[in-house]
């Protein structure tokens, strides 16, 4: 026998015996991906585990209750909720999403889409979840419709401050004519504003007082945010029932996922990249992979190198970049070329292509927000301009329309990256046929040792194929 009751909007409690109390700690004992190298592991201070059940306060994230009757499920234990089960769940039709989209009059302009529609209708029938919704798939229309349902104070959290500014001015141009407090570094945080804008960097000191008056939180970008600062936030919501994340993707650890459902509720897949191409929502897209490979030279001067020796080679080295540059220069309409180091890579790419007789613009982390989003609106207007910007900045979060190319010019392994780079290009745009993804894969195998630009590739094919991204393969001799 197992009793869950309720301890706040953050935490159930479970009572149990002290046998099933160590099962469940085992059941959501979890090993963080790659904790064995960090140094907190490696100097004995953490063994490199998350737990998400505490035997000690016999605490766990109420938005795990699922993941509770799937381990009772499995084992034929008894479950018994000491609270009445319409507070996990309610009744919301999709007619009477078509009514909320009228009794905010929505302008004409905008359509409620089919999935976007199922996405609002789920979340208010669940009180909280965590909603999967890739780039340019109308995210901000979902949350402006789920603000506007609840006559609560809301809170709406972004990992940046461009979001902030951009989510503002989303909620104007669905015709929100009421003021919205936006907080970014250094401004007011107070108001009595029902909707609140701001990114975590600038809240998550905040003391719990100041949460109280929040009874709903919506989370975009949700898997960008620090683990510690999201879980001080969330924490401090005590009194906040209604609970929504956004992502565009997972990074498929089941740690990430598993926390962010505690934090938000269960993952709801919205629609998919695929869906929303076939659909005609997203320009069509396809991908160049090109194999650059390196002679034997260099390919024995880089056997068994570690690392960062072979991206410092790589991002380097002057064929390589002369290759990114006319590759750029040779392709039609607005293109992103993504980095990965400023200084000695980002800044030398700038400096080989500024001389072009088109718009060059150079963005990453020191260029201020509102500089860079005078850039996402000066391109909009271009037809022909380069734009060099570090994933960080670009990848995420900034919407141009009127993108035509992608050039990946710096290796990256990781899933999250990826398909936000991709959903850079990926919206639609008059006069814009296509999309195209030009992926530089680094060969540098010897004698079967493969290098790691070779398996960060794999990882990036695995992406390609599960998401239904058509791709073609080509090889390049770079000429060094």
């Amino acid at each position: 026998m197992l009793t869950v009751s309720k301890l706040n909007d953050v935490y159930l409690k479970i009572d149990c015996d002290p046998g099933t109390s160590q099962e469940l700690s085992d059941y959501f004992t979890f090993t963080v991906p790659g904790a064995r190298f960090m140094p907190q592991v490696q100097n004995r201070f953490w063994d490199g585990k998350i737990r998400l059940f505490n035997q000690m306060t016999k605490q766990i994230y109420f938005g795990l209750y699922p993941k509770i009757e799937e381990f009772c499920k499995q084992r034929d234990y008894t479950l018994d909720i000491k609270e009445d089960r319409a507070f996990f769940q309610n009744e919301f039709s999709l007619k009477e999403v078509g009514d909320l989209a009228k009794s905010i009059k929505l302008p004409k302009k905008f359509s409620v889409r089919d999935y976007q529609k199922r996405a609002v209708a789920h979340a208010i029938r669940n009180k909280r979840c965590l909603l999967l919704s890739p780039t340019a798939s109308g995210k901000s229309l979902i949350i402006y419709m789920l603000s506007r349902y609840y006559p609560a104070n809301k809170l709406i959290i972004v990992p940046t401050t461009a979001l902030v500014h951009q989510m503002a001015s989303d909620f104007e141009d669905y015709g929100y004519q009421d003021k919205v407090h936006k907080i970014t570094a250094g401004e007011d945080k107070d108001s009595f504003s029902e909707i609140t804008i701001t990114t975590w960097q600038s809240i998550y000191k905040m003391p719990k007082k100041w949460f109280s008056r929040f009874k709903v939180v919506i989370g975009d970008e949700a898997h960008l945010f620090k683990a510690k600062s999201l879980t001080s936030i969330m924490s401090k919501l005590v009194e906040c029932p209604w609970r929504f994340g956004f992502t565009g993707t997972l990074d498929g650890t089941v740690t990430h996922k598993l926390v962010l459902e505690g934090l938000f509720g269960p993952v709801e897949k919205v629609t998919s990249t695929s869906e929303l191409i076939k659909q005609d929502h997203l320009s069509k897209f396809k991908i160049n992979i090109i194999t650059l490979k390196y002679t034997d030279q260099s390919k024995l001067l880089m056997r068994r190198a570690k690392y960062q020796d072979e991206i410092d080679f790589i991002v380097r080295n002057q064929a390589r970049n002369r290759f990114i540059k006319n590759l750029c220069t040779s392709l039609e309409g607005n293109t992103l070329a993504l980095f990965n180091f400023v200084d000695k890579h980002g800044k030398v790419l700038y400096d080989m292509l500024k001389d072009e007789k088109r718009s060059v613009f150079f963005v990453h982390g020191g260029v201020k927000g509102n500089e860079r989003d005078d850039i996402r609106q000066i391109v909009e207007k271009e037809t022909n301009a380069i734009i060099v910007a570090s994933y960080g900045t670009f990848s995420t979060g900034v919407n141009i329309r009127n993108l035509h190319n992608i050039v990946f010019a710096s290796p990256s392994k990781s899933r999250v990256r990826n398909l936000q780079s991709i959903g850079r290009g990926l919206r639609t745009a008059s006069g814009k046929s296509e999309a195209r993804l030009f992926d530089l894969v680094d060969d540098l195998r010897y004698k079967g040792w493969k290098n790691y630009s070779i398996e960060h590739f794999s990882e990036r094919l695995k992406v390609y194929n599960e998401e239904e991204f058509p791709y073609k393969i080509y090889q390049i001799d770079l000429k060094e």
